[in-house]
């Protein structure tokens, strides 16, 4: 069984003293490829420091994320242009828009947003979308732009939603929030999506499942979200690892044909 995590900030910090070893439980638990998104200009580098140092296991995303208002420049994304023509760039990410803190400016987040999307389209990426409480004006901002293609990561939207996205050709990053049994309107989603536009994500360090709450989120605990994910639509694991993992890769190949697994 070979899972691919979809969303992993395993370049960040926390993983610093023991990154080795959290990259070693991944792969006994099944998980072959990560998806690394940026979350500032700052990051970059040492994002593909890390990725270097695990090649065919971590993919880089470059981007900026609205969480950060405050550190992007505009001068930041002509140096963006230039960092997703390097190699190992298989994604612009993680970008979007953020309305549950209310103290970031959404008119700039719209101009930061606007304009990485343009970059993704330009450079045929697909993108990694951060979409709090924000789904409408995410899925406007991107027909808008139009011609794009990725992943909207820890989907939280209705039905209506998740199908305009798909019609779109978007992908669903469903991770830790599933596993919680509160969360019935995500279950119920999960539960009776279209399989092809589904992928798995564990969002480490952050959103952990609830055997795991209070700690470290990591790319291991994806086996998790998969047990959880293969009971609630009825189907195998080995199954939906199959899939999840066919449609990341069908996704991240057309911007990297090279990228293997």
């Amino acid at each position: 069984m070979e899972l691919f995590d979809s969303h992993s900030h395993i370049d960040v910090d926390a993983f610093d003293a023991d990154r080795g070893d959290v990259m070693v439980r991944a792969r006994e638990a099944g998980v072959v490829g990560q998806l690394v998104p940026a979350i500032a200009a700052a990051g970059w580098q040492h994002l593909r420091d890390v990725c270097t140092l695990f090649p065919g296991e971590l993919h880089a995303a470059y981007g900026m994320h609205p969480m950060y208002l405050d550190e992007h420049r505009p001068e930041h994304l002509e140096q963006l242009r230039e960092w997703l023509q390097s190699p190992g760039c298989v994604a612009v990410g993680e970008i979007g828009l953020d309305y549950f803190v209310e103290s970031l400016d959404r008119e700039r987040q719209q101009f930061f947003f606007d304009a990485q999307l343009r970059l993704a389209r330009e450079f045929d990426l697909p993108v990694v979308v951060h979409a709090r409480r924000a789904v409408d004006a995410v899925i406007a901002g991107m027909k808008k732009i139009g011609g794009l293609r990725g992943i909207v990561h820890s989907f939280a939207g209705s039905t209506e939603q998740a199908e305009q996205l798909w019609k779109m050709g978007f992908l669903l990053g469903i991770g830790g929030p599933v596993t919680y049994e509160r969360a019935q309107r995500l279950r119920g989603l999960v539960a009776t999506m279209p399989l092809d536009h589904l992928v798995l994500e564990t969002d480490s360090p952050d959103q952990p499942d609830p055997a795991w709450r209070g700690q470290r989120n990591e790319p291991a605990r994806l086996t998790a979200i998969l047990a959880v994910v293969a009971e609630l639509r009825g189907e195998s694991p080995n199954v939906i690892a199959a899939a999840t993992t066919a449609n990341a890769m069908r996704l991240l190949r057309r911007a990297s044909p090279g990228l293997r697994l």
